[in-house]
């Protein structure tokens, strides 16, 4: 296991070193306590990843990186304040800065290691995640898992689907729910992006003026279409879209149009570009 500047005491008297030598070595510095039983090596400082290492090493065997420092160490969030770590129920551990978090169905199918670290699997992270965060930043992090193919929300959805109760499940089934009649992950993202715009739910692939639209606001008259890399690249498709919203356009429809470049990596364009068109079309609604 790459240990990114870290060991444990353990780890030490297997490899021959006696209890005094230990303490020497703590004595002139070449080791620096990091928590009981655990040391930095050749200085007291270490990096973000050596700090999980030592609380993962700290907590015993069967230990694992979790929640909001699991999510961290997959790419898919920010790290707390504390360094989150669950164990097998029957492992009891008190540390400073280290929240240990016990977990009654813990088992060697949830671990998997990324930079050498010991850390939940992705859906016991999404799970754990969604217990100790908003529902904003959850939707962020399954966003970010998908942009970096880690997991795509409809895997995720099916994977949550069977799972025990457990805190942080409800919520996660929630927000993975919303993208449940819509038939690409692509669609899903853009659910999301509407959440954060405050717009309302939308109707998904309704049938509108003789086509079937990827989200419709009737209420509105605002048309959306999202249009993925893979369905919308040909000259023939990109015709078909311009025939498809002009006749939306003679029926009074607003259409707009966001590529799948856009809704991945421009979210914040996106979510504006929706929030300012519906309070332009809500205003002459309000003047009747």
């Amino acid at each position: 296991m790459e240990q990114h500047g870290v060991v444990a005491r353990s780890q030490l008297l297997e490899l021959g070193f006696g209890p005094s030598s230990i303490k020497r070595r703590i004595a002139n510095g070449r080791l620096h306590p990091l928590w009981r039983g655990v040391y930095a090596v050749g200085r007291p400082e270490v990096s973000q990843r050596g700090r999980w290492t030592g609380a993962v090493l700290s907590c015993g065997p069967g230990a694992l990186l979790s929640h909001r420092s699991a999510a961290a160490l997959w790419g898919i969030s920010r790290q707390g304040t504390a360094v989150d770590v669950v164990v097998p129920y029957r492992v009891y551990r008190r540390r400073p800065g280290i929240r240990v978090h016990r977990r009654l169905d813990l088992g060697p199918e949830h671990r998997r290691e990324v930079s050498g670290i010991p850390v939940t699997d992705l859906v016991s992270t999404f799970v754990d995640l969604s217990s100790c965060v908003s529902e904003g930043q959850t939707e962020r992090a399954i966003n970010e898992a998908d942009r970096l193919d880690l997991i795509d929300p409809e895997t995720l959805r099916r994977e949550v689907e069977s799972l025990p109760p457990r805190p942080g499940l409800a919520l996660l089934r929630k927000l993975l729910d919303a993208g449940t009649f819509t038939d690409s992950g692509l669609e899903w993202r853009f659910l999301s992006l509407v959440r954060m715009a405050g717009l309302p739910k939308p109707e998904t692939q309704a049938w509108v003026n003789g086509y079937r639209v990827d989200f419709y606001w009737p209420e509105l008259g605002l048309v959306v279409e999202t249009d993925g890399w893979r369905y919308h690249r040909t000259p023939a498709q990109q015709a078909s879209d311009r025939r498809r919203d002009q006749i939306h356009t003679a029926a009074g429809l607003t259409t707009l149009r966001f590529p799948e470049s856009q809704i991945r990596y421009e979210s914040g364009t996106v979510t504006s570009t929706l929030a300012t068109v519906a309070n332009a079309l809500r205003e002459p609604r309000r003047r009747r």
